[in-house]
């Protein structure tokens, strides 16, 4: 039997799966998808369920049933690639013939005291469901923090803006905009969306620490009913662990088959790979589609012959109808590119459900 094991059902896991399962199999081998959840979460969409505006069932997507697929649930422990076996929790551990390491990211709380006890977080499902909790149990006219002004904290912001009109909502950035990695123009139509729709802006902000209640900062201290950290990502702990060599972001450093130099047949791909390109659901895709080319060619005995990987671009969401986006080095503003995004999650839900 040949095992291939792959730790993740997210963009990239679900997309590796999904390819291996299109083409003809040899019946000898076996894919088993480890995750602890029975479904995807698309978490591309996660801010609105954060937000309020989708519910949990809107952004799952089922894994696909196949008589060569097994579904493993559990908490992984460690990796063996001398005893070349997964380790779990509450279960024998489960050997690979190829691994598949698609495990996310997580918060990166850059070493800010505080910031993990007393924010909340929409890098998992299940962190996503609490931060529902605790933004809609705020009172009337309470007040939400939003600490980062990239795409993840504009989008909750937005999105929370036309969830619970009546609160105030903040964007906390140390910055000198939002969106400040983006084009000006983009920045600027970002910008003006939420003046007209009364989200506060503040740039050029230095968080020192979080308190109950307290944003503290290099100047005046930032009171806040619940506070959202959307300010960076890293990779998951169990990759922060490996031995490997990583990037300066902490990402596994991979070859031309996304695969680790110094551990033949284990591949990394989303979060969690050193990659020239920021971290997307889209890369995250383009990756597993590579990975599943290459354990193809070498099942059959052939050298993998891979492309070059081309992003389409970043799409963006000021809830429900209006948007932004960047499609090669031009901004697209306003209806369009929100239509663009529905469009690329029914699409992502069709392929994937």
């Amino acid at each position: 039997m040949n095992h291939i094991v792959i730790l993740g059902g997210g963009y990239g896991g679900l997309t590796l799966v999904n390819e291996l399962l299109e083409e003809n199999l040899p019946s000898e081998v076996r894919i088993f998808l480890v995750d602890r959840m029975p479904f995807q979460g698309l978490k591309t969409e996660y801010y609105a369920l954060a937000a309020g505006t989708s519910s949990d069932l809107d952004i799952r997507v089922t894994y696909p049933s196949h008589p060569q697929l097994e579904i493993v649930y559990g908490e992984i422990t460690g990796l063996s690639a001398e005893e070349r076996t997964v380790h779990f929790a509450n279960r024998d551990p489960l050997p690979y013939d190829s691994l598949v390491i698609a495990l996310g990211c997580t918060d990166n709380y850059h070493g800010i005291a505080g910031a993990a006890e007393h924010s909340c977080s929409i890098q998992s499902l299940a962190a996503t469901r609490k931060t529902y909790q605790m933004l809609n149990d705020v009172r009337p006219y309470g007040q939400i923090s939003i600490i980062g002004g990239g795409l993840s904290g504009v989008e909750v912001a937005a999105e929370l803006r036309e969830s619970r009109p009546d609160l105030n909502i903040r964007i906390v950035d140390r910055g000198p905009s939002v969106m400040s990695g983006f084009p000006g123009k983009l920045q600027h139509f970002v910008a003006s969306w939420f003046r007209e729709h009364h989200v506060e802006m503040l740039s050029h902000i230095t968080t020192t620490s979080l308190g109950q209640g307290v944003i503290h900062t290099t100047g005046e201290d930032i009171l806040s009913d619940v506070t959202v950290w959307t300010a960076g990502i890293q990779p998951v702990e169990l990759v922060q662990q490996l031995s490997y060599a990583k990037d300066k972001q902490g990402r596994l450093v991979v070859n031309a088959f996304h695969e680790l130099p110094d551990a033949p047949n284990v591949f990394v791909i989303g979060d969690c790979s050193s990659q020239p390109f920021s971290p997307s659901a889209q890369l995250a895709q383009a990756q597993g589609k590579q990975v599943a080319q290459v354990i193809q060619a070498r099942l059959h005995d052939k050298e993998p012959r891979l492309g070059r990987i081309h992003l389409r671009g970043t799409l963006g969401s000021l809830g429900k109808k209006s948007g932004f986006g960047i499609m090669g080095s031009t901004p697209i503003l306003g209806r369009v590119p929100r239509m663009l995004k529905s469009g690329v999650l029914w699409k992502s839900r069709r392929h994937f459900g």
